[in-house]
């Protein structure tokens, strides 16, 4: 029985390490969700005195992305950029 290869959300970016902007529709999704939350809980904030929680909420939301990145994504590594070959 043949599996059929994940659909890539997340590619690779070409310079650095990390993902880039995605590619199909779900990955949007997931970006959009997490903007939307993480406006919603920055517009909540009304005195200094929740600050500590916001931060605590921003890095939840945070990971939950990077762990999406991570699963529907390329395996990050240190790129240099697509390589060209210069003809003589």
């Amino acid at each position: 029985m043949k599996t059929s290869p994940q659909k890539i959300w997340f590619p690779a970016k070409t310079y650095g390490w990390g993902w880039g902007p995605p590619v199909c529709w779900q990955g949007w999704v997931v970006v959009g969700v997490y903007l939307t939350l993480m406006l919603g809980g920055a517009w909540s904030v009304r005195t200094s005195a929740q600050a500590p929680w916001f931060a605590l909420y921003a890095i939840g939301l945070s990971a939950g992305l990077i762990a999406a990145c991570w699963l529907r994504g390329e395996r990050p590594h240190w790129r240099w950029g697509k390589s060209k070959k210069t003809k003589n």
